[in-house]
C-alpha cells in the first residue's frame, strides 16, 4: 500500500505525544490515526505510550484489532459505507463520521442503542467533502437510532492554521445548540487552533510519526 510509514521510533512518538499533551492538558483526547501505520508496526505505538487509535477502513481494522486488540482504545475515523457498519459496529468505541441515512438504517439493524457515534457535519460546503449540513443537523440527530455523542468535521486543507477556526467555532456552536459534547476536529495540520476552539478529540499523523 503506497504511504506506509515503516521504522517508527517509539522515542519520537513518545517525545511527540508528551508534547502534545503538555499543551492539550487532560480534558483532550490524542487520537493516533493509523491509516498509513502498518499492522507489524503497532507494537511500536503501544510501546511509545499511545492509547487510543483511529483507524479509516474496516479491513485495516479487523488485522489490527486480531493483533493488538487490547493494547488500545479503538475508533473508526474513516469514511463510513452503510455495508460495514454491521462488522465496524462490534470493533469500536466511537464512530467519528456518521453522515447519511443509509448508515443510520445499518447501525439500526446492526448496533446496539449505546453505540455512541459523532454526525460528521460538512462545515465548508464542498462536495467531495462528507458530512451533513448544518441546516439539517437536527433532524439527522433526531434520526439517528444510536447515542449521538457529539460532532466530527474535516477543514479543507490548508497551510494556514488559522484558515480552519471559523470552522472549527461553528462546529462547537452547533454542539452547544444540539446539547452534545464531544468534539472531533483538528489534525496534524491544525490540532492547535483545533484545542483552543474546544475539540475534546484531535486525530493526530504525521504530528506524532515525524
Amino acid at each position: 500500500m503506497p504511504g506506509l510509514i515503516h521504522g517508527l521510533d517509539p522515542d519520537r512518538i513518545r517525545a511527540n505525544l508528551e508534547r502534545v499533551r503538555s499543551v492539550v492538558g487532560d480534558e483532550v483526547e490524542v487520537l493516533a490515526a493509523t491509516k498509513y501505520v502498518p499492522a507489524d508496526e503497532m507494537g511500536t505505538l503501544a510501546e511509545a505510550g499511545v492509547a487510543l487509535v483511529g483507524e479509516n477502513r474496516l479491513q485495516d481494522l479487523e488485522v489490527k484489532q486480531e493483533g493488538w486488540g487490547e493494547s488500545f482504545t479503538w475508533d473508526f475515523i474513516g469514511n463510513l459505507q452503510s455495508r460495514k457498519v454491521k462488522r465496524i459496529a462490534p470493533l469500536v468505541r466511537l464512530i467519528h463520521s456518521v453522515a447519511t441515512d443509509s448508515v443510520l438504517a445499518q447501525l439500526e439493524r446492526h448496533a446496539a442503542p449505546d453505540l455512541e457515534v459523532l454526525v460528521e457535519v460538512n462545515l465548508s460546503g464542498e462536495e467531495s467533502k462528507g458530512g451533513v449540513a448544518p441546516p439539517e443537523l437536527g433532524a439527522f440527530i433526531a434520526r439517528c437510532p444510536v447515542t449521538v455523542a457529539g460532532l466530527m468535521t474535516m477543514p479543507p486543507f490548508s497551510e494556514d492554521p488559522e484558515a480552519s477556526r471559523p470552522l472549527f467555532v461553528r462546529l462547537r456552536e452547533l454542539a452547544a445548540e444540539h446539547g452534545l459534547t464531544r468534539l472531533s476536529m483538528g489534525t496534524s495540520q491544525d490540532w492547535q487552533v483545533a484545542v483552543e476552539e474546544g475539540a475534546t478529540i484531535i486525530r493526530l499523523g504525521t504530528e506524532l510519526y515525524a
